[in-house]
């Protein structure tokens, strides 16, 4: 048995398809024994990389394409999650709302966890024609800290991750306007990535994409409450209907479709990630990528 340790930044339900990679043995088929952790803060997935305490990071595709050409080289393999997890809060229904409708508004949004959220919102102002300096913002904050305050009356919308707003909503604190895995496009948001060039003889990385294919391949034919007991085992904190509503929203707009880091995706995340300046001009799909794991599954990307 081959160990293929994973150091995360978060423990999310869009991460899903490894956990049941997993529980379900899949890894362990591949003579895989996966191993992960989650530091704090979460930039200290650069230290296990560099350290060699980690074989691949999973996390936002933005880190390897800020460092992309700047001394460290960071090479994304494969992704687990192809949609943005975050929804937008507002105060009151508007079944009709339109990116627009933000201009000259405060959103509340995370920042201090990184910048993928930012970077989002951002990007879909700007396929909408509009200024993202148009809208205010207040970032650099933990999400807990702003919704307790939004609640209280701080700005106009709020935007977290899908389950967060789900319980917010029910909870009376706002209503979901947006749900961002369903309208907000394809993109590579959660990718494993590693070190360096990967040596000639380690097919690892391979395994494990075969591996987490079959773990994503596992939740598409089964309905969230087939995996109940699974979620209540994996997010113990979190209440069991509102993981089984979140995983069947996920598995309807195609969150998990596989671990090929599809290249129009990629392109259009560039494009946001170069907008919010961590770049200097979008990277290409073959100077950032390596697709040789998953080529095998899907054919080559381009």
């Amino acid at each position: 048995m081959d160990r293929f340790r994973i150091t995360a930044t978060g423990h999310s339900l869009n991460y899903l398809p490894e956990y049941v990679a997993a529980d379900q043995g899949f890894f362990a088929e591949e003579g895989l024994e996966v191993s992960a952790v989650v530091p704090q803060p979460w930039d200290l997935v650069l230290e296990h990389l560099a350290e060699g305490s980690a074989d691949a990071a999973l996390g936002g595709i933005w880190v390897p394409s800020m460092h992309h050409g700047r001394g460290l080289r960071l090479v994304p393999f494969a992704q687990v999650s192809a949609r943005a997890p975050l929804a937008l809060l507002g105060r009151r229904p508007e079944p009709a709302f339109r990116p627009g409708d933000l201009v000259g508004r405060t959103v509340s949004m995370r920042g201090s966890s990184g910048a993928s959220v930012g970077l989002f919102l951002k990007m879909v102002l700007r396929e909408s024609g509009i200024d993202p300096n148009r809208v205010n913002y207040i970032q650099d904050l933990d999400a807990g800290i702003l919704a307790r305050c939004f609640a209280g009356g701080m700005g106009d919308y709020l935007l977290v991750d899908q389950p967060g707003a789900m319980k917010l909503a029910a909870r009376g604190w706002g209503t979901i306007v947006a749900s961002y895995p369903a309208v907000g496009g394809n993109i590579p948001w959660s990718v494993y990535y590693r070190q360096g060039p990967a040596a000639a003889a380690d097919d690892r990385p391979a395994r494990f994409c075969r591996a987490l294919a079959r773990g994503m391949n596992h939740i598409m034919g089964r309905s969230g409450e087939d995996l109940r007991p699974l979620l209540v085992r994996t997010f113990p904190s979190l209440d069991p209907g509102l993981a089984v509503a979140v995983v069947d929203l996920y598995r309807g707009v195609g969150m998990w479709t596989s671990p090929r880091i599809d290249p129009a995706a990629h392109d259009r995340w560039q494009a946001g990630i170069c907008g919010g300046h961590l770049t200097d001009a979008p990277i290409p799909y073959g100077d950032l990528i390596d697709s040789a794991p998953t080529e095998a599954m899907t054919g080559p990307s381009r």
